[in-house]
């Protein structure tokens, strides 16, 4: 698609009737041209013209979600789609709880709901830009294909944040849209909006732990704001989901991968040195692990939040399965947490809606501990005497109440003087000399079926396809 082309149904699959909506049309077609150039200079470099075998959403239903076929990145059909509309819908949170829900704007919540879908949004184009150098070392072409199924969908999230902006914000939406192809990821005049999507993702265990720990934060937010009572923002979240499943897998898998590849070569070794025979040892995942959980438990913002209370109060932003709960005002609800009391961890009741980024932050590191239990198990089979941990939601946190501790806390979540937390960080968190011998390991293998030292082969091919299946031309 190029400048000037009229956005047809075909070239943007999508179930909102943008074909028939010709102010939208407009809309789209006027911002599309910037898209494609903001994707030709930021996304994926050296392989806009490669042939790539992805998955194209062009429905919602179980057998369209998912067409397989080659295509050029540029000519991805990045669709348009919303989870079908429930009618008789009632708010089922919040003040408004019983009514029915909103299909227009409401007028007193426009500012706060503009903020949440464009801080969203904001996430999508972002991790594309701090990817897209990945490609010149891929460790093979499943993962190297793996990674651009993941660019591509960060680039249809934006379409899908977009295309709420423009449909429900009038120019507002417009300049708004605009502006989440201006920004960039770790620019120090215009950054993203949140910190870790400004963290450089500079090879592929870094690639690995944020489609774990980032991707997964990703999950929690739009299952929140699929809770909404803006019912076109809930529909939308609740088909991003459908994908964002699939970008954890990368990052799950990826680091079980890795796991099992540095157990076999520990196993090789006759003193078990990892490091000597071209693998990542597990002390220096823990760290990798340790640098991106705790990046992303800063991405749910702080513990007791006014505007997470504002959020749920006016029923734009839920709790993850809101319908697993009683009580849904939260009115004279408390949350048990720690709080930090004069230089001092103290657990306390907290009124529930000034904790809810808490209470979210809760349910992801359940999910996160279930993955990294998953790891564990790869490691025990293969006989290996070492366990991966997440470490305390307090430690090297820039977010939020610990952050005021942000040198001083330690992995088991005890308080320490400054100086013996700067002598023990090394052991905790990636060094300089870290990330020097992870790069030297970042060697490119494109031949079919063939993979880097550092990593073990997938369980199985995408959509079952052979171990040496040509995913990339």
């Amino acid at each position: 698609m190029t400048a000037g082309t009229v956005l047809t149904d075909d070239k943007i699959p999508n179930n909102v009737n943008l074909s028939g909506d010709k102010r939208l049309q407009r809309a789209l077609e006027a911002w599309q041209p910037a898209f494609i150039d903001w994707w030709k200079t930021m996304g994926p470099v050296g392989w806009q013209q490669k042939d790539i075998f992805l998955r194209t959403a062009v429905s919602v239903e179980t057998d369209g979600w998912a067409h397989f076929d080659y295509v050029k990145m540029p000519d991805y059909r990045w669709g348009i789609f919303l989870e079908p509309k429930v009618e008789g819908r009632l708010h089922h949170f919040g003040d408004n709880l019983g009514t029915p829900v909103w299909d227009e704007v409401p007028g007193e919540f426009r500012n706060l709901l503009r903020r949440l879908i464009v801080t969203q949004g904001d996430t999508e184009p972002a991790s594309v830009e701090q990817q897209r150098d990945l490609g010149a070392t891929a460790p093979s072409l499943y993962d190297l294909r793996n990674l651009f199924q993941v660019n591509v969908e960060e680039g249809r999230h934006l379409w899908a944040m977009v295309y709420l902006l423009h449909t429900y914000f009038g120019r507002d939406g417009r300049e708004e849209a605009d502006e989440l192809l201006q920004r960039r990821s770790g620019d120090v005049d215009k950054p993203r909006i949140l910190g870790a999507f400004n963290e450089p993702t500079s090879h592929w265990l870094s690639f690995f732990m944020f489609t774990m720990f980032t991707d997964r934060d990703g999950k929690y937010q739009l299952a929140a704001l699929a809770e909404s009572g803006f019912d076109p923002l809930a529909r939308t979240c609740r088909f991003m989901l459908t994908e964002e499943a699939h970008h954890m897998f990368v990052g799950e898998s990826g680091i079980q991968r890795v796991c099992k590849r540095a157990c076999e070569l520990m196993k090789a070794d006759a003193n078990g040195e990892v490091r000597a025979q071209g693998g990542i040892d597990l002390p220096t995942i823990q760290k990798y692990l340790n640098l991106w959980y705790t990046l992303s438990l800063d991405l749910f913002g702080g513990e007791v939040s006014s505007n997470a209370a504002d959020a749920y109060a006016a029923g734009l932003k839920g709790r993850y399965k809101e319908e697993r709960y009683d009580e849904h005002k939260l009115i004279g609800s408390t949350f048990a947490m720690d709080v930090l009391r004069e230089g001092k961890i103290v657990h306390e009741d907290v009124p529930m809606r000034t904790a809810l980024n808490e209470v979210l932050r809760t349910e992801y590191i359940k999910d996160c501990q279930r993955g990294v239990d998953r790891w564990n198990k790869t490691i025990h089979d293969a006989g290996v005497a070492f366990e991966l941990k997440l470490p305390s939601n307090k430690f090297n946190r820039q977010i939020g109440m610990w952050s005021t501790l942000n040198k001083q806390i330690t992995p088991d979540g005890q308080i320490v003087d400054a100086s013996a937390w700067a002598a023990a960080a090394p052991s905790w968190l990636p060094t300089a000399e870290d990330e020097t011998y992870i790069k030297s390991l970042m060697k490119p293998v494109f031949e079919p079926g063939k993979m880097a030292s550092w990593i073990a082969p997938p369980l199985k091919g995408i959509n079952n396809l052979p171990g040496d299946f040509e995913y990339v031309r």
